[in-house]
């Protein structure tokens, strides 16, 4: 039952692409929705067995590694399976009308939307180092076709950094995995028993490009800003998030081995990419830019956890993954309801955005509280946390990290809200170009406020979050 539970996880949204490109364009929407609304189904026995056993592993066959392929399902990997459900029901709500069938491409983007979920979902429970390469290749290829779907310049453009960077990022990664092959005789994680430094360094910094870390994160405004807004949203909460869990299980493999150096050098990079990340939002005058810089902020956050080394600082950085790709991507499909409605999305034609969008405006507000970490938001507990990590373990360095960036997300947060709510311009009284349908509104609201809401009881989620923490075994 177990098995039959976490594959279907993959194989429906497999199954339903290869189905979906054999259909016709008008029954392929409709496919992708029951699908969609399918996943809760196996979501909800599939928590109820790892809140009882912890974990659960699936042996294919009965065949153990390093012969067999396992899959294990812990709680990290069953958070973000729930967040990717909802932030993919919610994206297929709001590209309901836009990708009709009648839409050129509609052909290939709901085919696509499925193939990209599979990736994302295998990549989660895979406990392999190959098949985690395999799930992450659908998943990049996937995403870099939906960027590229509308066909524009910059869109073609966007997609072309974003394959070139991805492609040197995967040799990379494989070649890591090579090297830890012929050290190991076996790529099941739980087999590995030594990972020296040459092989982690490359499968980290494959990982980095993935995932867009700060210095190696420059295919990630572009695409982000000129993908459709679905798209945006399912590439800032389940790509990236994907390729950071798959960079930290990397590194937990290194165990004790793992020098302190290299912990240290990859905090760095952290600082700096919120440093650069909130800065840049900060100045850019593009509303969708402002939102895929804030992206590269928050991860450099999320960077943190490997210099912090605790159990606190690992359910923090799990809840923040939650809440930020709930938050993400309720800004993202704002953010393109707002470019529908205005006509573009420069900062500038923001004034009179709370009379004429409301729901936009109180999105982007709930979902900004969330980044910048105000309480009772998410952002709140899972910063908390990281402070108290990083104080019991005297880092100062990392606590001023954390508290800068969350005064820098403030700075760009409040400088949308002000341009949006409290700026009088003669923007203001331009006409809607576009009404944009009230069901991607509500499905970008209901998705900030949930990012919002987690931190009033987020109890339950971090005592899930608990039972994955690598070090509780050691």
């Amino acid at each position: 039952m177990n098995a039959d539970l976490a594959v279907g996880l993959v194989l429906l949204p497999m199954a339903g692409a290869l189905v979906a490109f054999g259909l016709p364009a008008a029954y392929r929407r409709a496919l992708a929705a029951a699908i969609a609304l399918g996943w809760p189904l196996l979501l909800l026995p599939l928590t109820l067995l790892v809140l009882r056993d912890g974990s659960i592993a699936v042996v294919f066959g009965d065949w153990q590694p390093p012969l067999g392929i396992v899959w294990r399902i812990d709680g990290l990997a069953l958070v973000m399976l729930w967040m990717h459900a909802a932030v993919g029901l919610a994206a297929l709500v709001h590209a309901w009308p836009g990708f009709a069938p009648d839409r050129r491409a509609a052909a290939t983007f709901w085919p696509l939307w499925l193939v990209l979920m599979t990736g994302a979902n295998l990549a989660l429970v895979t406990a392999d180092l190959f098949n985690l390469y395999v799930a992450l290749e659908l998943v990049t290829l996937t995403g870099i076709a939906l960027v590229a779907i509308t066909d524009s310049t910059a869109a073609l453009r966007a997609a072309m950094r974003y394959l070139l960077l991805a492609m040197l990022g995967s040799l990379m990664y494989l070649a890591g995995v090579g090297l830890t092959y012929a050290q190991n005789g076996t790529l099941a994680m739980a087999g590995i028993t030594a990972l020296e430094t040459t092989p982690l360094v490359l499968m980290l910094a494959g990982l980095m490009v993935k995932s867009a870390v700060f210095p190696l994160h420059v295919w990630l405004p572009p695409a982000y800003a000129n993908a459709p807004g679905p798209v945006a949203a399912m590439l800032a909460a389940v790509v990236g998030k994907t390729a950071l869990i798959a960079l930290w299980r990397v590194w937990w493999l290194a165990g004790d081995s793992a020098s302190q150096a290299l912990a240290m050098a990859i905090g760095v990079m952290g600082v700096a990419a919120i440093v650069y990340g909130s800065v840049a939002a900060m100045l850019h005058p593009r509303l969708r830019m402002v939102v895929a810089y804030s992206s590269v902020a928050q991860i450099g956050l999320l960077l943190l956890l490997i210099p912090l080394a605790g159990s606190d600082a690992f359910v923090a950085s799990g809840f923040h993954l939650l809440v930020h790709g709930l938050a993400k991507a309720a800004m993202f499909l704002a953010a393109a309801n707002i470019v529908m409605a205005l006509g573009s999305d420069w900062i500038r034609r923001l004034p009179g955005l709370d009379s004429k969008l409301p729901l936009e405006a109180f999105t982007l507000a709930l979902a900004g509280i969330t980044l910048i970490g105000l309480p009772p938001s998410g952002g709140w507990v899972s910063k908390w946390l990281l402070l108290q990590q990083a104080r019991s373990n005297d880092q100062l360095v990392w606590m001023v990290a954390i508290l800068g960036g969350s005064l820098l997300s403030a700075a760009y947060v409040f400088r949308l809200l002000a341009m949006s709510c409290f700026h009088a311009s003669h923007h203001a009284r331009r006409p809607i170009v576009t009404r944009p349908p009230r069901a991607g509104s509500l499905a970008a609201l209901l998705l900030a406020l949930a990012a919002a809401l987690l931190g009033l009881n987020p109890t339950p989620m971090l005592n899930l979050l608990a039972t994955a923490w690598p070090g509780a075994a050691s």
